[in-house]
């Protein structure tokens, strides 16, 4: 069967290439169609279009609409020409939105991979995925019922990031040698993880490293994003105690004894190696005030969220350094505390489910597909 896929990210390559490999356990002669990144590239030969030739700043993108809007083309006269058996948009809303409905009213399936999250914002796309998309496959468990009160199909089959952490704690070495291999010294270690976007480091790395300096007895660790060069990070970084590793994200968590997070992915990654965490976020009064109007969720953190309670401390807006700098020191030296949130790490495992989330979407979807033939 045919299958054709877009993702726009990193993320996306990633979750969508082990998709693709389990889609040929599955289906053995799978056909792929796709814009992605080269980890879909090592799975099939059938990229059309790079994922970076899509990705703009949102400041950019009005200075790229040509080129956007003509990439969208190319994708739809791929799609209309290669006559897929279901079309597979991955996350990246703003993009496979648009693919989305064109692909369903020129009569192909559409089984939406990593729904947008319309639930925190632009719930107004409820109505156009309920219209154009046949099945969405979420990754959050409050999800099912947020979109069945929609009247929509959905699935849950778990979040594919247990299956990423799993494969690496398969093949880690542990703390000790990873340390020594990154010239890290004997003291415990604390992640910092800013963010993926430069006026998140902007905002939350100088905080970071400000409480860093009222730790002396623990050496801090910034995750560099992929995304950004490094002669980005060395101003806030000048005095060399506050160290950074790149492409080393899982194994930094492994090694930590807590880590300090801009919310995102990344304070569920944290969770899932069982790491205390406080999570903070700051940006403009401007943008703080227009995200108040508009996004619909209680909290910022996806542990918070998945587990509708307050178990890792959200610090917003203010009193950034003195409210995080207090919980850091609580989980450092009560052990009590410590225990309490790794105790709702455990809650939150078993919400999400077990490994094998991949393939457990892909046999669901060839199972689909199959049926719609007979």
């Amino acid at each position: 069967m045919k299958y054709f896929l877009i993702a726009g990210e990193a993320s996306g390559d990633l979750h969508a290439s082990n998709l693709m490999k389990e889609l040929i356990r599955h289906d053995p002669c799978a056909e792929f169609r796709f814009m992605g990144g080269d980890l879909m590239k090592q799975i099939s030969p059938g990229l059309i279009m790079h994922y970076k030739e899509t990705s703009y700043m949102m400041l950019d993108v009005l200075f790229h609409l040509g080129k956007i809007f003509r990439n969208l083309r190319k994708i739809k006269v791929e799609l209309v020409n290669w006559e897929p058996d279901v079309v597979i948009p991955v996350d990246y809303p703003g993009f496979n939105m648009r693919i989305t409905k064109f692909a369903s009213s020129a009569g192909f399936r559409v089984f939406y991979f990593i729904s947008p999250k319309v639930w925190a914002w632009k719930q107004r796309r409820v109505f156009a995925l309920r219209k154009f998309a046949e099945k969405l496959f979420v990754i959050f468990p409050f999800e099912v019922e947020y979109f069945k009160k929609f009247g929509m199909e959905v699935e849950y089959s778990g979040n594919p990031l247990v299956d990423g952490v799993k494969d690496f704690q398969h093949s880690f070495k542990g703390g000790n040698s990873w340390r020594h291999e990154q010239g890290l010294d004997s003291r415990p270690v604390i992640a910092l993880l800013a963010g993926s976007r430069k006026k998140e480091i902007q905002s939350m790395l100088p905080t970071m490293t400000m409480i860093a300096a009222r730790h002396l007895d623990y050496q801090f660790v910034v995750a560099g994003a992929p995304s950004i060069e490094p002669e980005f990070y060395r101003p806030f970084l000048e005095d060399g105690k506050v160290k950074i590793v790149y492409g080393q994200t899982y194994s930094l968590l492994a090694s930590a004894r807590a880590a300090l997070v801009t919310s995102g992915t990344a304070t569920l990654e944290a969770a899932l190696f069982e790491v205390p965490q406080v999570v903070l976020y700051r940006t403009s009064h401007l943008a703080y005030s227009i995200a108040k109007q508009i996004v619909k969720i209680k909290y910022i953190s996806l542990v918070n969220l998945i587990l509708n309670r307050d178990l890792v401390l959200e610090v917003i807006q203010k009193r950034l350094f003195s409210q995080t700098e207090s919980e850091l020191s609580r989980i450092l030296d009560d052990a009590s505390h410590r225990e309490q949130i790794t105790e709702g790490y455990k809650d939150l495992k078993l919400l999400i489910g077990e490994d094998g989330v991949s393939e457990r979407v892909a046999n669901r979807m060839v199972e689909l597909i199959k049926e719609e033939k007979e």
